[in-house]
C-alpha cells in the first residue's frame, strides 16, 4: 500500500460549535476521522457543547477520490457512545490544488474558494491558501443527521516526495 502513497493530510480539529446535548445538560464529545483505511480520534472533552480540541490528526492519502468522513460522538461510560452528527469532506479540490506548481505564489494567496452547497457540508465559504510554503484549507462544517452543531477544521498537506530521507 505504501508504494502508492501520495502524501499526508494533517487535519487540525479546532473546535465544535453548538453541539447537541446528549447527557443530562451537556455532552462529552470526541471526533473520529476516517479516510480510506485510516481511522483516528481526538481526546474526549468533558461537559461541553462548544469543545476546543486544537488537536492535529495525520492521515495517509493514497486515493484522493475517497472522502474524509467525520463523526462526532458523546462518550458514555456505561452504554454505547451516542452519535452527535457527522460530515463528509470531498478532498479532491484540495488535492487538485496540491498538484499545482507554486514557485511564484505570494504568502497568503487564495488558491481556491469553495462555497456551501447541497453537495457539501460547508457552513460558510472555505478557502485553500498558500501559508508558510504549504497549502492550508480552513473550513467550518455543518454536521448532518443531528439537530445542531458545527465543526471547525484546518487541512494541511505534506508532500512525501519533498521530504528528505533519514540516512
Amino acid at each position: 500500500m505504501a508504494h502508492n502513497l501520495l502524501g499526508l493530510l494533517k487535519v487540525k480539529i479546532v473546535r465544535g460549535i453548538d453541539l447537541v446535548v446528549r447527557d443530562v445538560n451537556s455532552s462529552d464529545p470526541y471526533v473520529v476521522l476516517k479516510l480510506e483505511s485510516n481511522k483516528l480520534k481526538t481526546r474526549v472533552v468533558k461537559s461541553s457543547v462548544n469543545p476546543e480540541w486544537n488537536e492535529d490528526l495525520t492521515l495517509s492519502v493514497s486515493d484522493p477520490t475517497k472522502p474524509l468522513m467525520i463523526h462526532v460522538y458523546d462518550k458514555d461510560t456505561f452504554s454505547a457512545d451516542d452519535p452527535m452528527g457527522d460530515a463528509e469532506v470531498d478532498i479532491e479540490p484540495f488535492m487538485e490544488s496540491v498538484k499545482m506548481k507554486y514557485e511564484f505564489v505570494t504568502e497568503g494567496a487564495i488558491i481556491q474558494k469553495l462555497t456551501p452547497s447541497r453537495k457539501n457540508c460547508f457552513a460558510e465559504e472555505s478557502t485553500i491558501r498558500w501559508i508558510n510554503g504549504k497549502l492550508e484549507q480552513d473550513m467550518i462544517l455543518r454536521l448532518r443527521n443531528v439537530e445542531s452543531g458545527e465543526l471547525e477544521l484546518k487541512l494541511t498537506w505534506t508532500d512525501l516526495s519533498k521530504c528528505q530521507s533519514l540516512e
